[in-house]
């Protein structure tokens, strides 16, 4: 900190020197003084001589005008307040802060920005340049939480990640700080960072920046935003961005300034005390930080993203009787720093939505089951799911499943066992359970082994039902005796699976027209009334535009569970993703919603 100070006295001390630079050589143009005459040196021992005025002096008359000043810009601080600026403020108040942080031939256009080209399973760089503007804003604006549907989710991802040129009329950045909010709102903060950071800090605005921030946090990622925050440390003037500046501060090297800026923080009261705690005790692990810092869980707080990201990060423990919940809890699973039950935990929910593969899920629990730091009756789960593999029967592993499946046939545990279901052999012994071992194997679109059992399940069984609309390919429609069988037999609230069914055999075109007009008027639904929505997803499909017709599709999936989606939005999906060569993610959410509806 001594070279700060430093440099600090060095900077007020040049600025002083300016003025009276300034007004030195202002005085010297008015009225040169001619050079002294050269007189004799002092002797040694001998008092100094006092030269005398040369003739030619005047001493300046009372109506002589003063000497020029230097005008400052209003507001200027003072010398004394350089004197305790910190130097990003200095930076900021000299103009000597950097536009950009990276040279000129490294910095990145601001167009195809995303993650997943199209050679990679993206959609095509132009999808949605030629769109209007204003549709597009619509969707992604209100597209921020999570979906009902596990593949619908996948779909959903898959369009926001892929690298897009902007629609005409809206900037790229605005493109992308949307794509990142919608993003982090289904709890994909790990794509959303990837999104942003493929946009140069330079480029940043409010809109980005905050979206950025927001995916930094739900990976416990902290450090990552100090790049934008350091670079544009003025976007944003509110009390986390201040101790963000302050933590990013500390680990460039700069512990002192840091801790006087967690001081004022807490002093003024710009930021709620527990998180200035929690960023003092994150910048104090910088370098020569060693002061102690304890943390005290106010009562009654909420639970912030700032508060748990930097409480997982910092292995705090948490208030008593806390529960992860909502953002936080689907932020689990992907920081690393996380406890390892607390992301198992966690992972059932983020299985269902679609935010974990099965093999991420499969992985968390192997890494419980590997452990010596947990008591067996903690592993009790991954005993289980090691049994629902390499048990020695069928017999053996089908139980193991069950036991993790649950009375309700819990839908998270049903992603963790879809490799599982697909070793297991195809045998009648088994057919009571086929339907949940078919819904296993779907919700990893394990399609192919699903339909092993086809010649095993009975007409109007959940199984067919799931298989009749899982089938890649299937020849003319679907037999109505079936179908009736199905709704007969369908013991959900108001028979929502069997409008689901009819619904997404419809959308498939497995089903005449005829026969879902009849359905309708059972059900009291009109399938095909078209609304707002519909005719955008319509018309994206009639134009074959599969990325809008991805993103609208995602619109109408918004919601927590599965009783916000009703049989005739499911309809209008499906039939929309058909047609537009996207059968696979149709035939998956159609199935996916009479497992769960």
């Amino acid at each position: 900190m001594r070279r700060t100070g430093l440099w600090l006295g060095g900077a007020a001390l040049a600025l002083t020197s300016t003025l009276a630079l300034a007004a030195g050589q202002q005085d010297e143009q008015a009225s040169p003084a001619p050079t002294p005459a050269p007189t004799a040196s002092t002797a040694p021992g001998s008092s100094p001589v006092v030269q005398d005025l040369p003739d030619s002096y005047r001493a300046p008359s009372a109506g002589a005008a003063p000497r020029a000043r230097l005008n400052l810009p209003p507001g200027f601080p003072s010398i004394g307040e350089i004197q305790r600026m910190e130097p990003e403020e200095l930076d900021v108040l000299l103009g000597l802060r950097p536009k950009y942080d990276i040279p000129a031939a490294a910095r990145r256009a601001v167009e195809q920005v995303g993650v997943l080209s199209q050679a990679e399973g993206g959609f095509a760089v132009g999808s949605l340049a030629r769109q209007p503007a204003g549709l597009v804003r619509a969707a992604l604006a209100a597209s921020d939480g999570p979906l009902v549907s596990r593949w619908g989710h996948i779909l959903l991802r898959r369009a926001l990640a892929s690298r897009l040129d902007a629609p005409a009329g809206m900037s790229p950045v605005e493109f992308a700080a949307l794509r990142a909010r919608a993003l982090n709102g289904m709890g994909e903060a790990a794509v959303a960072r990837a999104l942003v950071q493929d946009i140069d800090g330079s480029n940043y605005d409010r809109a980005l920046t905050d979206a950025a921030f927001q995916a930094y946090l739900g990976t416990g990622d902290i450090l990552g935003m100090c790049p934008v925050a350091r670079l544009q440390g003025d976007v944003r003037e509110d009390g986390g961005w201040q101790l963000l500046k302050a933590i990013c501060t500390a680990y460039a090297g700069e512990t002192r300034s840091a801790e006087r800026s967690l001081d004022r923080a807490l002093g003024t009261g710009a930021a709620p005390e527990i998180d200035v705690r929690l960023a003092q005790r994150y910048a104090g692990a910088a370098g020569e930080g060693g002061r102690a810092v304890n943390i005290e869980w106010p009562s009654g707080e909420e639970m912030t993203p700032w508060r748990f990201a930097l409480a997982r990060a910092l292995g705090v423990e948490m208030p008593e009787g806390f529960t992860a919940e909502g953002r936080n809890r689907l932020a689990d699973p992907l920081i690393p720093a996380s406890p390892l039950t607390d992301r198992i935990a966690a992972s059932d929910e983020a299985g269902a939505s679609g935010l974990l593969s099965s093999s991420a899920m499969v992985d968390l629990y192997s890494q419980l089951y590997a452990s010596d730091r947990y008591e067996e009756s903690e592993k009790a789960d991954a005993v289980l799911l090691r049994d629902a593999y390499v048990a020695n029967t069928a017999a053996q592993r089908l139980a193991a499943m069950k036991s993790l499946w649950g009375e309700g046939g819990d839908y998270g545990r049903t992603v963790l066992t879809a490799y599982a279901a697909a070793r297991l052999p195809v045998s009648d012994a088994m057919q009571a359970d086929a339907g949940q071992l078919i819904a296993s194997m779907l919700a990893a679109g394990l399609d192919a082994n699903a339909l092993r059992w086809g010649d095993t399940v009975d007409a109007g069984s959940l199984g067919w039902a799931l298989l009749a609309l899982a089938q890649p390919q299937r020849d003319g429609t679907v037999s109505t005796g079936a179908v009736d069988d199905f709704i007969d037999a369908d013991a959900s609230a108001d028979k929502r699976k069997g409008a689901f069914l009819v619904a997404g055999l419809a959308g498939l075109g497995r089903l005449d027209e005829g026969d879902l007009a009849s359905y309708g008027e059972d059900y009291g639904i009109d399938f095909t009334r078209a609304s707002a929505w519909s005719r955008k997803i319509d018309r994206a499909a009639q134009v074959r535009n599969p990325a809008l017709v991805a993103l609208l599709a995602g619109l109408g999936m918004q919601g927590e569970s599965w009783e916000r989606m009703t049989p005739r939005q499911l309809y209008h999906i499906v039939a929309a993703l058909n047609r537009v060569g996207l059968g696979a993610e149709a035939r998956m959410i159609a199935a996916e919603a009479v497992a769960r509806g």
